[in-house]
């Protein structure tokens, strides 16, 4: 139906996929993101070990803890996602890139162990992130890589990315960040895949990149902007972004507002909780947009996996979708949100699957 999604076990037929999660991290290195807690207080917390005694300190210092970062215990990662496939899951897309240890080995064993239909992102993170190599590619040498990982694959064994993303950026976007958004716009317009794009802490942001994309040609149609519910707080900028035709994925479901002042570059921002996060979506629904919507959780620290007390990938089969039925959401519009918007994405458009 569609077209097929490729996965890191090769071609799935989209009527195949089950719901979707768009926006997760399996194995991944979050060094890059991890800081040192501020507070002299704290500062011991950082190379603590992983345990009971830190969980309540890590919702509030959740990247300041370098061991909660670094998600790199696949049998870990195993036991998450079979909880998932018992849930009712089917698919998982790992938005891991360099910058961030995407592994697509690793990524390969864990949808053989498990069941569970893996779908791998190319692309590349925040420029602090990347190896001087990565920062001096040109955006022709940045495209070239993206299709070869879509078309050939991204290591030895042939393992094929199935999305462009996810693209990181701060704000304001670095210079190697922005060349990265324009290579997505190009590897998409030869391929047909989408993008997944993380924007940087400020509302300005998703629609600085919405300008970017469509002066590099991009179909932003499937254009996935991240973490709507950290961005875009107010219903006329969603509804700015989505009268564009851009996807809005709100991808911090179980994330409530355990983060201080620095989380946006210039300003202090209340997440929403997930009744609100509900009722967004259906404003977005209300006003015709519930085709550009997608959820999930980016579940990027181990302190927000069910084996250290978090909501793992569970949270929204087994909670969300009954939260939602009980406020009024249809079957159909679920399985809009979950099933279908995703397999639209992911599923390259028969005109151009002879090009993937």
């Amino acid at each position: 139906m569609n077209g097929v999604a490729q996965t890191v076990l090769g071609p799935v037929a989209g009527d195949r996929l089950g719901l979707v999660l768009p926006h997760e991290h399996l194995v991944f290195d979050g060094s890059s993101v991890f800081a040192e807690p501020s507070s002299s207080s704290d500062r011991a917390m950082a190379h603590a070990p992983l345990g009971w005694d830190v969980l309540s300190w890590l919702r509030y210092h959740p990247y300041e803890n370098l061991e909660n970062v670094r998600m790199l215990d696949e049998d870990e990662a195993a036991g998450e996602l079979t909880l998932f496939r018992s849930a009712g899951g089917g698919t998982l897309v790992d938005v891991t890139v360099p910058g961030i240890g995407r592994d697509p080995e690793a990524l390969a064993r864990l949808s053989r162990a498990t069941g569970v239909n893996i779908v791998m992102g190319t692309g590349l993170y925040t420029e602090p992130s990347l190896a001087k190599r990565y920062r001096d590619m040109t955006i022709d040498e940045m495209a070239a890589m993206f299709i070869d990982d879509l078309r050939l694959g991204a290591c030895s064994a042939g393992i094929r990315a199935g999305i462009i993303g996810e693209i990181g950026c701060n704000w304001p976007a670095a210079p190697t960040e922005l060349k990265a958004v324009r290579a997505a716009a190009l590897a998409q317009q030869e391929t047909g895949y989408s993008i997944s794009l993380h924007p940087g802490r400020n509302r300005e942001a998703p629609f600085r990149l919405a300008e970017v994309l469509r002066e590099s040609g991009a179909n932003l149609s499937r254009v996935i902007f991240c973490h709507t519910d950290a961005r875009l707080r107010s219903p006329d900028d969603r509804l700015r972004l989505a009268d564009q035709g851009c996807v809005l994925e709100y991808d911090l479901w179980g994330w409530e507002g355990h983060f201080p002042s620095y989380w946006t570059s210039d300003d202090y921002m209340d997440l929403p909780n997930d009744t609100d996060r509900i009722g967004e979506i259906r404003a977005l629904s209300d006003h015709g947009h519930l085709e550009c919507v997608v959820i999930s959780h980016d579940i990027c620290v181990r302190s927000r996996r069910v084996r250290w007390g978090g909501w793992g990938f569970v949270h929204i089969p087994a909670y969300v979708v009954p939260m939602m039925r009980k406020r009024g959401f249809a079957e159909a519009q679920i399985r809009q949100l979950t099933v279908e918007n995703p397999r639209r994405l992911l599923c390259v458009p028969p005109g151009d699957s002879a090009r993937a």
